[in-house]
């Protein structure tokens, strides 16, 4: 299972998000809870931050080795802050048709577009779904194409759909896009289970979305997904509740007083001034964490000092 974590609030050292925790992402990678194997294909980050030359434009870092043997780390974190952050570690198949290379690690960020992307997820035979989804693809992002990942094609084909960059655009965006993924499974009679946990992110604004499809390409999926996760790790019900899993949000005050943890205060939605989204909940308060279900989208914005946030059901 890959791992996704998104931050925007106020500018602080990026090492309090990647680094200092005790759960940091790093130490996810190599100890994680909720997921049998180590994340070993590689990770990336990208951080916005109003102090930078260029507080617009993402800084990326990606590198393909196991992030928590990555020796740059101890040199490059600790001297980097931002106010916006999307990092991901890469989980893939340990067989050698994964390809390992710096193109193929989250986030991705093209030109022509505020939005950088990140996925905990999976489109099944997108090599082969091209065929359908090519022609809504737009040139200008295809030719900055340079991996070999589904989450890459499925950032070219998003951003082609892209009518605007308002919540209630991309919010469209995303539904014709699992509408037209639907659409060439049936064409192709190629029906199987996708998992598309999506953080979208530019400067201040963080966009996360949690759907995708069941295992015969249907898009009403139904189950309790704690009891599934009982099952074999290489079960179809496993899978099933790495779909249904929801993604986390959290929202509050005073981070940097919560020393080596990812926690807030906690206070009312209007005096929040940092959020947090993550494929799990990073506190033994689990209860402080919104969940965003299968289904659901969540827009989360900076707007001066406090955060806003907008969970809609997707219209599929």
């Amino acid at each position: 299972m890959c791992r996704v974590l998104a931050y925007v609030g106020p500018e602080l050292p990026l090492a309090s998000l990647l680094l200092e925790p005790e759960n940091s992402l790093i130490n996810q990678s190599l100890d994680p809870e909720r997921h049998p194997h180590l994340q070993l294909a590689g990770w990336g980050f990208a951080a916005y931050g109003e102090h930078m030359c260029k507080p617009e434009t993402p800084l990326i870092y990606r590198r393909p080795t196991a992030a928590f043997h990555d020796d740059n780390v101890p040199g490059i974190v600790p001297s980097l802050q931002a106010s916006t952050m999307l990092a991901h570690v890469r989980a893939a198949a340990y067989d050698s048709k994964t390809v390992l290379a710096d193109e193929n690690c989250h986030p991705f960020s093209f030109t022509g577009t505020p939005w950088i992307i990140a996925q905990n997820g999976n489109l099944a035979n997108w090599q082969l779904l091209q065929r359908e989804l090519l022609k809504h693809c737009k040139d200008k992002f295809l030719k900055q194409m340079k991996g070999t990942t589904d989450t890459e094609f499925l950032y070219v084909l998003l951003l082609s759909l892209l009518k605007g960059n308002s919540d209630d655009e991309v919010q469209e965006g995303f539904e014709t896009m699992l509408k037209l993924i639907v659409q060439a499974m049936k064409t192709l009679e190629l029906g199987a289970l996708n998992k598309l946990k999506i953080a979208l992110v530019a400067p201040n604004r963080i966009i996360g979305v949690n759907c995708g499809t069941g295992h015969k390409g249907e898009l009403e999926v139904e189950g309790d997904w704690k009891a599934l996760r009982k099952s074999d790790p290489d079960s179809d019900d496993y899978a099933l509740s790495m779909l249904l899993e929801p993604m986390y949000l959290l929202t509050g005050r005073n981070y940097l007083k919560h020393k080596k943890s990812y926690e807030v205060d906690a206070c009312p939605d209007a005096e929040a001034t940092s959020a947090i989204f993550a494929s799990e909940a990073l506190t033994e308060k689990h209860e402080e964490w919104m969940r965003i279900e299968f289904g659901e989208l969540v827009a989360i914005e900076r707007q001066g000092e406090t955060i806003t946030k907008r969970v809609k059901q997707m219209n599929l």
